[in-house]
């Protein structure tokens, strides 16, 4: 993931296989894809490959970000991998590094492929995750809510009229009111004032806290655990008195949040389902 100021930083990742012995076994002479791929602001595309994993073909993104400092692999709702290069990484220890991670990414995209084939199954009945649950989606008898799991929201009126995007449309709603909210009673608890929060789609970061005072959440924190959500919030609170990852930092983390690293291994291991 792209720089997630969550993330517990770890050293970059250095090649321990020559670059003509990493492709063989898993990237079996990858080849080029030519999907297009989107890109942010200053990541430029190393390369685009297709690997092989769980006996089917998956794609990975090699993509150079500036300020990335590690090598980072996530697995993608979309079911394409990305692996972000620090700025003076190189491609060859980029796929030694997915080789490394592997039987992770393997489980990943396991899962990713038995969650497809559950909502094509049952397309008129597809599920989505709620709180860190997975819930079904449907609408009420009455045809005036729409249900997650047994919640409801009011139908929202959006020109694809799936599930799916329904559920994300009344996800993304809920979350533009609630996590400001959230913000705002833990900030005033811990006593730490933030200038303003922003609630964003951001594809790699949980989470990020400018200089000037402004938190900015992923609006999917809506789908993770309370206590996940909390953690993140938390921890873009502690970037307000220092705005870096150095011990004090970490300090001040674990002074608001005593249990995070019960949280961030729930980050690294579900992100995927989400992000």
């Amino acid at each position: 993931m792209a720089g997630p100021c969550w993330n517990i930083p770890s050293p970059v990742a250095r090649s321990v296989l020559p670059p003509s012995e990493v492709q063989l076994d898993l990237f079996q002479r990858a080849t080029p894809s030519e999907r297009t791929v989107k890109l942010g602001a200053g990541e430029r595309l190393l390369a685009t490959e297709t690997v092989a994993l769980a006996g089917r073909p998956l794609p990975v993104d090699f993509i150079r970000h500036p300020k990335a400092r590690v090598y980072r692999l996530l697995l993608r709702r979309d079911g394409v991998a990305r692996v972000t290069v620090p700025r003076f990484g190189s491609l060859g220890e980029a796929r030694n590094f997915l080789v490394r991670h592997a039987e992770w990414l393997e489980s990943r995209y396991r899962a990713h492929l038995a969650d497809s084939a559950r909502n094509v199954a049952d397309p008129l009945r597809p599920e989505i995750r709620f709180r860190g649950v997975q819930v079904p989606l449907s609408i009420s008898e009455d045809g005036r809510s729409l249900l997650l799991g047994e919640a409801g929201f009011p139908v929202p009126r959006i020109r694809d009229s799936g599930l799916l995007a329904r559920g994300t449309a009344v996800l993304r709603k809920l979350a533009a009111a609630e996590l400001p909210a959230r913000v705002a009673e833990l900030s005033s608890r811990h006593g730490i004032a933030v200038a303003r929060v922003a609630v964003r789609n951001q594809r790699t970061r949980w989470g990020s806290c400018s200089p000037r005072g402004v938190v900015s959440l992923n609006w999917r924190l809506v789908q993770v655990p309370e206590a996940v959500r909390d953690y993140v919030i938390l921890h873009e609170l502690a970037h307000r008195r220092h705005m870096d990852h150095s011990e004090r930092f970490w300090d001040e983390v674990r002074r608001l949040c005593p249990d995070f690293e019960v949280s961030e291994r729930w980050l690294r291991e579900n992100s995927r389902i989400v992000l």
